[in-house]
């Protein structure tokens, strides 16, 4: 790959070669064995790891070759699939790190920028690294004007996450020739290049989808009042850069950066594991993202609290949310992995707040997020079942006041993503031994039948195939 011309690359990547060493994993001696007993009562010895924190793990890539037998774990909720030094999370206390930083921490003093290099170098940067890096970051943002094209080969009405999942997968066609991803130094350059473009590719899905003119980066302007600044700048108007709402936005970047092995981050590993270029793979975990269980909470939160109405309807649709017979969900609540207060939803309550106040938006919605979280953290049937506020319950709200329209939601999550995305991608290309992903089935499907050649062969009458209604038939 070619040396870059920018002055971090080239003035301070040696200097921390020896420090990025600390980011990658590094597997523990066993602390433990574990005795599994078999149905025929054949007994098998599996090793036992414990990492820095958590659950103890079993080991079971040999469980196979040694008995016969695999394991079934849908949903992958008690299967560690890989080990990692980026992020912790303790779902009973309502514990984030970042490298060993609590969340609550970063949020009050540190930036988005920072946490990028905290993620990428493993340490938080001094002030000359952090200028030096951001200048590097905002020269970065500027994206192929081959790639500008692009956009005005989608719809009008197209929705932004389909345009950044063909955008983003499109940077591989750009940058597809001019690195080698088992290279530590060139891993380190398409880092910086993406999260850099990533507010630019999606502050052009957002104007493309207006019809509004692209505005470029300008390098007067900070990382993050560049995407405010190509988001609702206009050529007429001069832009305004609000301290308040810049803070409030790097905040939501900040706590939206990383989150272990969720679905979008595992789909990253995946892709990444048969070496594919990675802006491909980052395109794969913008898909998985797109879906409504894991990156669309937050708009259905402010849908939900729309149809709430007001706080007299609280506990009529408390009352729905508990009823198996009812289709109501009450949105915001709960977590794969937090069973207490998600720390990220305190930090998001505060900013509530200050933005409300910033924008002069009426608080009537926050005040009714805020009663509903009372309200059903007095009730015994969230109590019992440990359903506290996510980080999705109070972002919308903010999203709404910034004048962020609700199609805008996920891909402003994958923007923030996608430094946990790349690093993780960068810290699974670190490890010594790479496998490529292969999960097991449970195989329920027919056994080995008897082929019948099509002249003696009976039509089904148990299902019509869609393509015989002509009606359904849609072309594209």
């Amino acid at each position: 790959m070619s040396q870059s011309p920018h002055k971090w690359h080239q003035e301070t990547i040696d200097s921390q070669k020896s420090k990025m060493e600390k980011t990658v994993p590094i597997c523990p001696l066993p602390q433990d064995v574990a005795t599994l007993t078999l149905p025929n009562g054949k007994t098998v010895q599996l090793p036992v790891y414990k990492g820095t924190k958590g659950p103890p793990m079993i080991d079971i890539t040999q469980l196979y070759s040694k008995t016969g037998y695999f394991t079934l774990d849908p949903g992958f909720s008690s299967t560690g699939a890989c080990m990692s030094t980026m992020t912790y999370i303790d779902g009973d206390k309502g514990e984030l790190l970042y490298r060993g930083y609590p969340i609550e921490t970063l949020a009050k003093y540190s930036s988005y920028i920072e946490v990028c290099y905290l993620f990428i170098y493993g340490h938080l940067p001094s002030q000359k690294e952090l200028q030096l890096f951001e200048e590097t970051m905002v020269s970065e943002m500027m994206i192929n004007e081959k790639l500008i094209e692009f956009y005005k080969g989608f719809a009008s009405d197209s929705h932004p996450m389909a345009i950044m999942v063909g955008v983003v997968g499109a940077l591989s066609a750009f940058m597809h020739k001019d690195f080698d991803v088992n290279d530590p130094r060139d891993r380190e350059y398409i880092a910086i290049k993406l999260v850099a473009k990533m507010p630019t590719l999606a502050a052009y899905a957002y104007r493309t989808a207006l019809g509004l003119p692209i505005i470029y980066p300008n390098k007067k302007y900070s990382f993050i009042e560049n995407f405010l600044y190509m988001m609702f700048s206009t050529p007429m108007n001069d832009f305004t850069v609000d301290k308040v709402i810049v803070k409030a936005l790097d905040t939501i970047f900040m706590l939206h950066a990383d989150h272990e092995q969720n679905a979008s981050t595992s789909t990253v590993r995946i892709a990444g594991s048969s070496l594919a270029n990675p802006f491909a793979c980052i395109a794969a975990g913008i898909t998985a993202l797109w879906g409504p269980y894991h990156g669309g909470a937050n708009e259905a939160v402010l849908n939900m609290l729309k149809e709430i109405g007001n706080k007299e309807n609280i506990p009529k649709y408390l009352q729905k949310a508990k009823s198996k017979d009812n289709s109501f969900r009450l949105m915001g609540f709960g977590h794969r992995v937090y069973k207490n207060y998600d720390p990220r939803a305190k930090v998001m309550q505060e900013m509530c707040y200050n933005v409300l106040e910033k924008t002069k938006r009426a608080n009537d919605i926050l005040e009714l997020a805020i009663q509903l979280e009372q309200t059903a953290l007095k009730d015994d049937y969230f109590i019992q079942r440990k359903l506290y506020p996510n980080v999705d319950f109070y972002t919308g709200i903010v999203y709404e006041a910034l004048s962020i329209p609700t199609s805008m939601f996920t891909v402003m999550f994958a923007v923030q993503r996608s430094i946990g995305w790349i690093c993780q991608w960068m810290e699974m290309m670190s490890e010594k031994v790479q496998r490529i992903s292969r999960p097991r089935q449970l195989y329920v499907g027919e056994d080995q039948r008897e082929y019948i050649p099509i002249k003696d062969r009976k039509e089904e009458e148990k299902s019509r195939p869609i393509w015989t209604c002509k009606s359904v038939i849609r072309f594209i």
